[in-house]
């Protein structure tokens, strides 16, 4: 089969089929369109004249023009190109896969950026309290930084999500649900957002269940809610990067370093595995030296 029309092919298997994102969707052409691009300047236009060794000159050869904080980059193009072979096998195009050479790259780790607690008792407080949607905005922020819940989590609750006093249902990647405690800052703002808001709100538009709503009565949405937290960092001054994560970083980061269990924030969290959750535990280079200022009987 032309290379050009196998990855039509299978382009379309992913957004029919499998449903993949828009976003997902153009990553894969775009890696692909290079994939052809350098298979086409090798004098291939046939994917039965794909060799596994051509397949690693061509990861080589990108390998040496992309730059090592875009190794994750790298990783999915490869993860582009298996996918690509696996689907000609499957199809019965082709009889045996080229791609299975491929080793993905080792990517480098990256530290979670998690903000200060005076970063975010100031993030915080910038809704304006004094208006309904300050109110609501107010309660996400709370309830992020309270749950260490991704912001997928968050707009998706109901209501009802909220009847079990001080602990909150969530539920997270695989719909696998988890118990997470609420503190009474949290549980507050989303009382008076309750009471003083969501009513108003919910009349705007048709009858949902969702906790979160939209100025016109629709569920809040995870763009809206990114949106929401990029005005507060703005009004809060805030000079670092903040995302729907970052909340999320800190509420880890926060607790093992007010001395909790690993174990306990990667239940937190829903981490599957506490390697994962191992990553917060890194301690920042400021404070280490504090502890080596105030430990160390020769440090000053």
């Amino acid at each position: 089969m032309r290379v050009e029309r196998a990855i039509d092919a299978y382009l379309r298997h992913i957004t029919i089929e499998r449903g993949l994102s828009p976003h997902t969707v153009g990553a894969y052409q775009r890696d692909l369109t290079v994939y052809q691009a350098w298979l086409s300047d090798a004098g291939i236009d046939d994917t039965s004249a794909i060799t596994g060794s051509a397949i690693s000159r061509f990861i080589a050869d990108r390998s040496a023009i992309v730059p090592v904080p875009a190794a994750t980059s790298l990783a999915r193009l490869q993860s582009s190109v298996r996918g690509l072979h696996r689907f000609l096998v499957r199809e019965g195009v082709e009889v045996e896969d080229p791609s299975g050479c491929l080793r993905p790259p080792k990517t480098p780790q990256r530290l979670p950026k998690a903000l200060t607690i005076d970063q975010v008792e100031l993030l915080l407080g910038a809704p304006a309290a004094d208006e309904p949607l300050g109110i609501r905005d107010r309660a996400l922020l709370e309830l992020l930084y309270a749950t260490g819940a991704r912001v997928s989590e968050v707009t998706g609750l109901d209501v009802d999500d909220l009847s079990h006093g001080d602990v909150l249902r969530l539920r997270g990647k695989g719909s696998k649900e988890r118990i997470v405690p609420v503190g009474s800052f949290a549980r507050d703002a989303v009382d008076a957002y309750l009471a003083r808001v969501r009513p108003a709100l919910a009349a705007q538009g048709r009858s949902s269940a969702r906790l979160f709503l939209g100025a016109r009565g629709a569920p809040l949405s995870r763009q809206s809610a990114w949106l929401i937290i990029r005005a507060a960092a703005e009004r809060a001054q805030l000079t670092v990067e903040v995302s729907p994560h970052t909340l999320r970083h800190s509420f880890a980061t926060h607790l093992l370093q007010g001395g909790a269990d690993v174990r306990v924030v990667q239940e937190l969290l829903g981490h599957a595995s506490v390697a994962t959750t191992q990553i917060y535990t890194h301690v920042s280079v400021d404070a280490l030296r504090d502890i080596y200022a105030t430990s160390h009987p020769r440090a000053r």
